[in-house]
């Protein structure tokens, strides 16, 4: 699995990605955040002796896109109620979580991700696999190994996602100036 941190970070560039030029209030953010990360409560299950593999074990039903969908739901209903476009905060709640499966089949450890949950228990991974897994637990982390996923991460997740946003971010920016602009004349 990448870091909470890529999870996190991938989702507020996602949201940067969907509502360019938008002001969004901070429970946005947060709320996308958290759902990002929020999948990996999962291993909660090693506690309780769930096997990996089972389909409430690591990366099973929290990183599926039956649960995305459940949890964004559940997230508009609850923080944004009165929003008028709920449709599209579905949307992209539904990605911010799903994203986090999406990540993880792109890592190079682990038993894959049971994207189809709990209607298919197949674990899947994407066929090409470029970043490192993140070790399970802080002490490991702080490691060689623990810097050769922050590494990966930067390289396949930061810098491409960055990239996606920063473009999105102009390209938004200038159809406002073209708009203007337009309505001088």
């Amino acid at each position: 699995m990448p870091t909470v941190f890529t999870h996190s970070f991938f989702a507020a560039a996602l949201g940067k990605i969907f509502f360019p030029g938008r002001r969004l209030p901070l429970r946005f953010w947060v709320l996308a955040a958290l759902c990002a990360a929020v999948p990996d409560a999962d291993v909660l299950a090693f506690f309780f002796r769930i096997p990996y593999g089972d389909v409430f074990g690591h990366r099973g039903f929290t990183h599926s896109l039956v649960f995305a969908l459940l949890l964004a739901l559940g997230v508009v209903l609850i923080f944004f109620r009165d929003e008028p476009r709920k449709r599209a905060l579905v949307v992209f709640f539904f990605a911010a979580t799903a994203s986090h499966g999406l990540l993880d089949a792109l890592t190079n450890g682990g038993l894959g991700v049971a994207f189809f949950a709990p209607f298919d228990d197949g674990r899947h991974f994407f066929p090409f696999r470029p970043v490192e897994v993140s070790p399970i637990g802080v002490s490991r982390f702080f490691s060689e190994w623990g810097l050769a996923v922050v590494l990966s991460e930067l390289l396949w997740v930061w810098l491409p996602v960055s990239l996606a946003a920063g473009a999105a971010v102009l390209v938004s920016r200038r159809r406002r100036e073209d708009a203007a602009e337009d309505a001088r004349l």
